[in-house]
């Protein structure tokens, strides 16, 4: 339910606090005094349109907020506000909007910032509102499948869910078969190019690593000058006459001399001596080496090329030839899939008309569901228009079979109706009578928002064009609604006011040079006062205050039998 809504400069309000409570309020004064702003108030802060002209004169923005208390822990609302993100209390959610002088609006959900598409996803799970000429969700024809189908109960939902999973394979599969039948020119663009690239990399014959391996190669031949000078001065130093080697000799046949009396020297002749043989077979490596090294430039020719073709590959297909060769396994696969593609969608085409069958074995039995529950949903209307003396109104669930499975199944659902004895049923949002067509609203509704965890109906002078038994019907089918969901009303008529669990009253004063909107709780004596107002106008007799009292006296009886 709407706890508290809090409204400041907007319109002509220029700062209003006001607390709901629970079943049906009724909100009443004279016309023009801002009984419409406080449901366009509490609109917009449910994600209508909002302008700047909402704006009162002289501010710099309006302020909406809005506490809902919510009973229901499974209510969709919560599910909503984790969807994005959004923390929930226990039992409440505050909603706040705050439009400036630009006409742009700045949204919150429970204090953290959204947009107006989130503050309108969440405040139309919350609030429900009608007016007199507006059929909103009722009389949207393309909701109509969704509200027979909330009426018909759990055996339709399990029914639907097991559709929709399959209806979703469905759809996913016509995607794939549509990716694979793509444009027959634009396919051999591909396979060509495909083609092209592979036969571009297969022909260099990539090695793991190849290109460290050519670059150490090079590397190695721009340097032989300098490492066959080096290696011929080692040499050298080593064995030349009077070298290294000579001079190591020399020392090894001195402390071998003296080992010879005196073994303690006979572990720094065994080190010199190893030392020495050691150095020596170093010498022959490196004269070895010397022989045999030669400048190969025909081989530093073949190292460039190789690797300016690598680096080609690299510009093209990746930084490295692991991921060029990755790149060669992917467009390999892709290329087999696009030439094998006949055999691909006929395994799709024949996997589609499996699903086909079982979709129109699923949508057949939603038909079933829904025909049975149509036929309970077309009584309980009848029911609900004879209680608002519309003894020849009847009412028809129509059903028309769709060309193609949609995520609803195969059915077109339209609610008709005739208000008149031989006059064929039409389309509900055809009604041309005001007040026929709020007395359907209301027949819809009274079914309906048991069904639709609505938090908080509003409806805005929908009891407009009647009258007499027809405005007493109206006022008990209210207060049968506020029942199940929190309601909220604009009314004119007092049997309306009466059966109300709270009446506020809205007036306009001036103070100074402004106009302001004021509001009031009406009780006890005030209400049999506001009550006969609007019976009587501004003359207020004493008959009238007695038609008022007894009037307050029997809804009051009749509330009760509702609650037996």
């Amino acid at each position: 339910m709407l706890k508290e809504l809090s409204i400041k400069n907007f319109a002509i309000i220029e700062e209003v606090s006001v607390s709901f409570s629970d079943g049906l309020t009724v909100l009443t004064g004279e016309t023009g005094a801002g009984k419409s702003i406080i449901i366009d108030a509490v609109h917009l802060l449910a994600g209508g349109r909002g302008s700047q002209e909402f704006i009162r004169h002289g501010a710099k923005k309006a302020e909406l907020e809005g506490l809902f208390y919510i009973h229901n822990p499974q209510h969709p609302v919560f599910q909503k506000l984790q969807d994005v993100g959004i923390e929930a209390d226990e039992d409440s959610v505050i909603l706040r909007r705050d439009i400036n002088d630009h006409g742009k609006s700045v949204c919150r959900v429970n204090g953290k910032l959204v947009t107006i598409a989130i503050l309108r996803e969440i405040g139309g799970s919350l609030i429900d509102i009608h007016g007199q000429h507006e059929s909103q969700e009722l009389m949207d024809e393309r909701l109509h499948i969704s509200l027979l189908d909330q009426f018909a109960g759990s055996k339709l939902h399990r029914s639907k869910e097991s559709y929709t999973g399959l209806f979703q394979k469905y759809m996913k599969l016509k995607k794939e078969l549509a990716d694979v039948s793509d444009n027959e020119q634009q396919i051999a663009q591909r396979i060509d190019l495909y083609q092209y690239q592979i036969n571009e990399i297969d022909a260099i014959e990539l090695i793991d690593n190849e290109d460290e391996d050519l670059q150490a190669e090079r590397k190695k031949f721009q340097n032989y000058h300098k490492t066959f000078e080096r290696i011929s001065a080692a040499h050298e130093a080593l064995n030349g006459e009077s070298k290294g080697l000579d001079w190591i000799g020399n020392a090894m046949s001195e402390l071998e001399d003296i080992a010879s009396f005196d073994e303690s020297y006979k572990e720094q002749a065994e080190l010199v001596s190893n030392s020495f043989y050691s150095l020596q077979e170093l010498s022959y490596q490196l004269k070895s080496e010397m022989d045999e090294s030669e400048f190969d430039e025909e081989r530093l020719n073949v190292i460039e090329e190789r690797l300016a073709a690598i680096q080609s590959l690299k510009r093209k297909y990746g930084n490295s030839i692991e991921e060029i060769l990755a790149y060669r396994h992917k467009i390999g696969e892709e290329l087999d899939a696009l030439m094998n593609r006949d055999e691909r969608i006929q395994q799709r085409q024949k996997a589609l008309e499996q699903i086909e069958k079982d979709l129109e074995i699923e949508a057949k039995e939603l038909t079933i569901y829904r025909k049975k529950a149509a036929k309970s949903l077309s009584e309980a209307i009848v029911l609900q228009l004879r209680e608002l003396f519309m003894e020849k109104a009847t009412f028809e669930v129509i059903f028309k079979a769709s060309a193609g499975f949609d995520k609803n199944g195969k059915d077109d659902v339209s609610f008709y109706m005739s208000t008149n004895v031989g006059e064929p049923a039409k389309p509900i949002s055809k009604i041309a009578s005001g007040g026929e067509l709020s007395r359907m609203m209301l027949a819809l509704k009274g079914i309906f928002s048991k069904h639709q965890g609505i938090t908080s109906i509003i409806f805005d002078e929908v009891d407009t064009g009647v009258s007499g038994r027809v405005a007493q019907a109206i006022a008990e089918k209210i207060a049968n609604i506020s029942l199940s969901s929190q309601v909220l009303c604009i009314t004119h008529l007092p049997q309306v006011a009466a059966m109300a669990d709270q009446q506020l009253l809205i007036e306009k004063e001036v103070t100074g040079k402004r106009t302001m909107t004021k509001l009031t709780e009406v009780t006890g004596q005030n209400r049999v006062q506001e009550l006969s107002r609007m019976m009587s106008g501004s003359e207020i007799t004493t008959l009238t205050l007695e038609h008022a009292t007894e009037l307050l006296s029997i809804a009051e009886q009749r509330k009760k039998l509702s609650h037996v």
